[in-house]
């Protein structure tokens, strides 16, 4: 049975944790409030929940909504193979032309939660989840188009399994080990390698569903 699903898991680790590693606003306000030793709980854990309830949203509600009509799955696949050969070549532009992580960018982040209490601090960690149109692309539309490919819910229960893991891996990783990892996201050599790993998760995921989608 593990064996049966083990592929469906790991998908959906890769997928998750290659989208997550392109720092955008919401990892920098987790980065910044794990710096500054603030609500990092809080934040951290509203951070993962939104992302998990969005996540389950693409696999187990659009995605499984698409798989059931053949012919939305089959464009919806496709798409995804556009949306990661995409992600991949500006990863890979990233790993040649590395943009760092600078503590003004860091301290930017918070806006107006900087120095507020803990509900000002979570509200602003739901802004960033709900109000961010690119998470919904990388949940729904990318991850629920992944997903498409899985015909039963147990595999995309696995699947979504494997997706949550990478969420809370990252999220609670940034959150607590801000202190350790901020010095590594101000190097260049840093970006190159995440940028790099991020290029061949894209492009070996887009290409098992190249495969899925060719039928073989």
């Amino acid at each position: 049975m593990i064996a049966t699903y083990w592929p469906a898991l790991v998908e959906g680790f890769l997928v998750s944790f290659g989208l997550l590693l392109a720092i955008g606003p919401q990892n920098f306000y987790v980065l910044r409030q794990g710096l500054k030793h603030r609500h990092v709980f809080a934040v951290t854990t509203t951070t993962f929940i939104s992302d998990v309830a969005m996540i389950a949203l693409g696999v187990m509600g659009v995605g499984r909504l698409f798989a059931d009509n053949p012919t939305i799955a089959y464009w919806l696949g496709w798409g995804g193979v556009a949306f990661l050969l995409w992600f991949a070549m500006k990863s890979l532009k990233g790993a040649i032309r590395p943009d760092v992580v600078t503590d003004d960018r860091i301290e930017a982040s918070a806006g107006d939660a900087a120095g507020q209490g803990a509900r000002i601090a979570i509200l602003h960690a739901l802004a960033f989840a709900w109000l961010n149109p690119w998470a919904y692309v990388d949940t729904m539309v990318l991850i629920g188009g992944v997903s498409v490919k899985y015909t039963t819910d147990m595999a995309r229960l696995t699947f979504l399994m494997g997706a949550v893991i990478a969420s809370g891996t990252w999220f609670y990783l940034i959150g607590y080990g801000a202190k350790k990892a901020a010095p590594l996201f101000k190097k260049p050599a840093t970006w190159r390698v995440l940028d790099g790993i991020i290029t061949a998760v894209m492009l070996g995921v887009a290409g098992m569903l190249v495969r899925h989608q060719l039928g073989s």
